[in-house]
């Protein structure tokens, strides 16, 4: 007797019900569309004669406070860099209290907080690399720094687990196509006035989550046919500079 259309075959396990994450996505893409609409909807107004963009526009640091406030947003999960977030945030906050004259500091005077920021950027990404670092063989991690000068390295980690690359007025370069993922890896990434390149196998699915700030992040790497288990995170901040990633 044939099986009916609908009947469960002897031993297969039902099927799991799918989840949907239903939280609230913040993104910058998000803030920034809404901008443009609100931007949008004011000067139309401002054209009809029923507002006056002028008493509006000194509000428009706002936007940059959100972008900072969705990119801590994301930072819960690890989607994004927390120091980028507060960037963003003392940037838009300082233009915000200059539009309103709350402050009468020109905004050359902190240049020097340029410095803080990159070094607790480099803090940051050398505390957070030491949990990658801190159990299993040194080979299967890369850490390198770049200054005035290049620093290149090759892996065959048959268990590679990632690591920290830093240029500034310099260049990394790495080539990872020998190597090996089990699951996934993470490399932490900054470049200022510098550039990283990657070099990943065929295989391998790339997950950029670098923040660009007056720079560039391109990824021409190919991604694998289906679904890849082998899993390269790439996260950072680059600062006029560039990171190129390719097969």
């Amino acid at each position: 007797m044939e099986p009916r259309f609908g009947d469960a075959h002897v031993g297969e396990q039902p099927p799991e019900p799918v989840r949907h994450d239903r939280r609230a996505v913040i993104t910058p893409h998000l803030v920034f569309g809404l901008v443009i609409i609100a931007v949008g909807v004011l000067f139309t107004l401002d054209n009809l004669g029923l507002a006056d963009a002028r008493q509006y526009w000194r509000w428009w640091p706002s936007a940059v406070i959100l972008v900072g406030v969705a990119k801590l947003w994301q930072a819960r999960d690890g989607m994004s860099n927390p120091i980028a977030g507060v960037f963003f945030l003392l940037v838009g906050a300082w233009f915000q209290l200059h539009t309103l004259d709350v402050i009468d500091r020109e905004l050359w005077n902190f240049w020097p907080l340029l410095l803080v920021f990159i070094g607790s950027m480099i803090v940051y990404q050398g505390l957070r690399g030491k949990q990658v670092r801190a159990s299993g063989d040194p080979a299967d991690t890369l850490s390198g720094v770049a200054i005035l000068g290049g620093w290149s390295r090759k892996s065959s980690s048959t268990s590679f687990r990632g690591g920290e690359l830093t240029a500034m007025l310099g260049g990394c370069e790495v080539d990872l196509r020998n190597a090996a993922i089990h699951g996934d890896a993470v490399i932490d990434v900054f470049a200022m006035w510098g550039g990283i390149e990657i070099r990943v196998p065929e295989d391998w699915t790339v997950i950029n989550r670098v923040t660009p700030l007056m720079g560039g992040v391109e990824d021409n790497s190919r991604p694998p046919v289906g679904t890849s288990p082998h899993r390269l995170t790439i996260r950072g901040v680059v600062v006029m500079g560039g990171i190129e990633i390719k097969n």
